[in-house]
């Protein structure tokens, strides 16, 4: 759209477009398919992690033969996801028919997902990739909007490409008649979940974010994560742990319960032998109720850590500055690593960031090596000598006071040397 200066309707057109910002969400909720839609669904997914695999699988064959020097210079030592959809299309499906039981779009978008993985591990940015387990169920269907009828939303149900029509459990959560741009189904603990990138304009009541109507009304937050409280505010305002909440507390212990009844599954099957050692529909329904429990400590988890991010950008600070952890290194520490890991500090990290960036709050991180814990917020002093197991901070300089994660929180506050994300 071309604008010419000094034009009045181009100006009002101009400060209609700002005001009618378009945005990308996105939206998950369960579905509830049918018997065969389920079936459907389950083999798309096992075929999709089949070619996720042996596209890893020929690349990492690929890339030990060019680091002992197998390769010459004519011969390539990466095959790229196009390459190896094309061998799929010519050869694989030759030999393999059943392929064609899962959709050219989702296959296509698992070998994406898998050379991605590769791009990121020779940038140094992961490690190297690893093959996807059936257990894990990490793997999702990619269906983009090819025709005018796919991904169309109704309150109770949806279109989604080469399944039809699917009911909703949820009603109204989806914006009925919106644009979806594409969508994913998954599978995780025998529950079917959709997830749709959508069209929606800014000043739509499904948008949480709503950039225009935020102002600020405080200053600067600093926030201090924890491992007996998830998160320390500098305005007072403190998180617990939801891990030592009696609810996931009770969860962990039916858990330890039925992961132990699912090992003495296995080796009453092992003492059997044969080719069915480790397979056996009671394997299968007690594997079912484990993964169940995990997902349902996981959904605890993100839902609080959903509101917790919801709480603080709630006040509308003018900046939220954070500490850079080294969650690696925490977790090499044997005595903390399995809290650290249940804390779930970098999807926090995550989160708030990306919270910030949508709303415009300035997210500031500071170094690693920042002694936040060890510095006086009152006089700078640093206390080289403070301990982990020293809860409460006092200077050996001036005598200030304070609870250690608050202390921490305030000094990131007031932190001088950051880097804005």
């Amino acid at each position: 759209m071309f604008f010419h200066a000094g034009c009045m309707d181009c100006e009002n057109i101009k400060s209609r477009y700002k005001v009618m910002k378009i945005l990308l969400k996105a939206f998950k909720t369960e579905i509830a398919p049918t018997i065969k839609q389920k079936a459907k669904i389950i083999c798309s997914i096992g075929i999709a992690r089949f070619l996720y695999n042996q596209y890893i699988a020929y690349n990492k064959k690929l890339y030990k033969m060019y680091q002992r020097g197998l390769l010459d210079s004519r011969q390539k030592h990466f095959v790229t996801a196009k390459d190896f959809d094309k061998y799929v299309n010519h050869n694989l499906k030759i030999k393999l028919p059943w392929i064609d039981e899962c959709g050219s779009k989702a296959r296509k978008k698992a070998l994406v997902n898998a050379e991605i993985a590769f791009k990121r591990f020779f940038d140094g940015l992961a490690g190297f990739p690893r093959f996807k387990k059936k257990s894990n169920q990490d793997m999702k269907l990619y269906f983009p909007k090819n025709n005018k009828g796919d991904w169309r939303i109704w309150r109770h149900k949806l279109m989604i490409p080469t399944l039809k029509q699917v009911r909703l459990k949820e009603f109204g959560y989806l914006p009925v008649g919106a644009k979806v741009i594409n969508g994913t189904v998954s599978c995780k603990a025998g529950r079917f979940y959709v997830s749709v990138v959508i069209d929606i304009d800014e000043k739509s009541k499904y948008n949480k974010d709503l950039e225009a109507s935020y102002h600020i009304t405080t200053d600067g937050i600093g926030i201090d994560l924890g491992v007996k409280d998830l998160a320390i505010v500098s305005n007072g305002n403190t998180f617990k742990n939801i891990n030592k909440s009696s609810k996931v507390k009770r969860l962990e212990k039916r858990l330890r319960r039925e992961q132990r009844r699912l090992s003495r599954k296995y080796e009453f099957r092992k003492t059997k032998g044969g080719a069915t050692a480790t397979a056996s529909a009671n394997i299968d329904k007690q594997k079912l109720k484990v993964q169940k429990i995990h997902h349902r400590i996981d959904t605890i988890r993100e839902g609080y850590e959903n509101k917790v991010v919801h709480e603080i950008v709630k006040q509308k600070p003018r900046f939220i500055t954070m500490e850079d952890l080294n969650v690696r290194g925490m977790m090499k520490n044997k005595h903390l690593a399995k809290a650290v890991a249940a804390q779930r500090f970098n999807l926090i990290l995550a989160k708030l960031k990306r919270k910030a960036q949508i709303i415009g709050i300035e997210f500031r991180t500071v170094d690693r090596f920042y002694p936040s814990s060890k510095n006086c917020h009152t006089c700078g002093h640093t206390n080289k000598g403070l301990k982990l197991k020293d809860r409460v901070y006092i200077c050996p300089k001036c005598g200030y006071t304070e609870d250690r994660d608050f202390n921490a929180a305030l000094n990131l506050r007031d932190a001088k040397e950051y880097r804005v994300a």
